[in-house]
């Protein structure tokens, strides 16, 4: 996710639900209202059980690597998927898209970031952008040294891609065939207001980051004001990660993946989310198949920084999908399911044969499935009556 103290990257996300289950009346009324819209459709077991799982070690630091087999193809035989997602999150953002790019046989490596999910904490000093394109580095030596390669990142994700390219542009001439780009950016990252207007969004740049580093000093203070006000916390976390509604499971699910990031790894990555500035590093993906995904409501990266790589990746394929937010993988999966698999065919056909010449200067802009889910909503409120 981005930048300094950006609300739902938690440093002032944290104060908001404090201040909120403080207040407490107003917040509760405001979630009461926004869960009755969400509560759809059944609950989704989020567990996935690679076919392997490996330990690779990146400067020092132990990361955790996930590898899932093709489906009805034999490896090797297709590129091999790595995916790489955003700040405070983990490699379980890709829940949906590991399932559909499996079933399309292709092998897929997912990896969590240092500091996220299951992978070790590192020296404060190594949390970068950079260190990260080194960690993508290292993921793939060890997971996927051989054939070639689709990269796709979510936010933060995206970033360490073009860090990596930065740093080893051999690796995108001679083995990339493909790219994916979800809902992130090249920099200008200091200049957002996380949808809160310019004056609130001032405020949040210069708090955010100093608060964010004194609360990673008081872990289970933050942890026991978290388990107090939960529904809070899923309300904030729903109103900067999605544009429409989701069932609450989604919802929940990525308020523990934020939420259980520790506050020192969020604290000391806001640094250099606000540093990053990659945009000349994307003509290294030129002649690659590649895609950028954005979501219209995206309040944490809004669509602009999209439009900004699209200008310098004219061959891209681009995507806006409407009603959807930050979270586009676990809000609208069926729609990023059927665009990173048809980026994966594409780019195996580009193995073999020149990559299509497209020029999307006009984004498709893609509808979501709120007609759909408001029919569920209003077929369980019938058999409940």
């Amino acid at each position: 996710m981005a930048s300094d103290g950006g609300l739902l990257g938690l440093g002032v996300g944290i104060l908001a639900a404090g201040a909120a289950t403080a207040a407490g009346v107003a917040a509760d009324r405001l979630l009461k209202a926004r869960r009755t819209a969400i509560e759809l459709g059944l609950e989704v077991d989020y567990d996935d059980i690679p076919d392997h799982e490996d330990v690779v070690i990146s400067d020092a630091v132990p990361l955790h690597v996930e590898i899932d087999d093709p489906v009805g193809a034999k490896i090797g035989e297709r590129p091999t998927v790595v995916l790489s997602h955003g700040y405070t999150q983990h490699h379980g953002v890709w829940h949906f898209q590991r399932k559909a790019l499996r079933e399309a046989g292709f092998r897929v490596v997912l990896w969590d970031h240092r500091g996220h999910g299951l992978s070790e904490q590192g020296e404060e000093s190594s949390y970068t952008i950079a260190q990260l394109g080194r960690d993508l580095h290292a993921v793939i030596t060890e997971a996927a040294p051989d054939g070639p390669l689709i990269l796709m990142g979510h936010s933060m994700g995206g970033m360490a891609m073009m860090a990596m390219a930065e740093q080893f542009p051999e690796i995108i001439r001679e083995r990339v065939v493909g790219a994916g780009f979800v809902c992130t950016s090249s920099g200008a990252l200091s200049t957002l207001d996380f949808g809160l207007g310019k004056q609130v969004g001032a405020a949040v740049h210069r708090l955010g980051p100093g608060t964010v580093a004194r609360l990673s000093a008081r872990q289970s203070t933050v942890e026991r004001v978290l388990e107090l006000g939960k529904d809070v916390e899923s309300y904030l976390v729903h109103r900067y990660s999605f544009g429409s509604d989701v069932p609450m499971a989604v919802v929940r699910y990525t308020a523990d993946m934020i939420f259980e990031t520790p506050m020192s790894v969020i604290s000391a990555f806001m640094p250099t989310l606000v540093d990053h500035e990659r945009t000349d590093v994307l003509a290294e993906f030129d002649g690659i198949e590649t895609l950028v995904i954005h979501g219209q409501q995206d309040r944490i990266v809004p669509r602009a920084h999209a439009d900004v790589m699209v200008a310098k990746m004219p061959h891209a394929e681009y995507i806006v999908v409407e009603n959807s937010g930050h979270m586009l993988p676990l809000e609208h999966p069926e729609i990023v399911n059927t665009e990173i698999v048809a980026l994966a065919e594409r780019a195996s056909r580009a193995v073999v044969e020149p990559p299509s010449k497209r020029r999307s200067t006009v984004p498709r802009t893609v509808t979501d499935l709120r007609p759909r889910r408001k029919g569920v909503l209003e077929k369980k409120q019938k058999a409940a009556r």
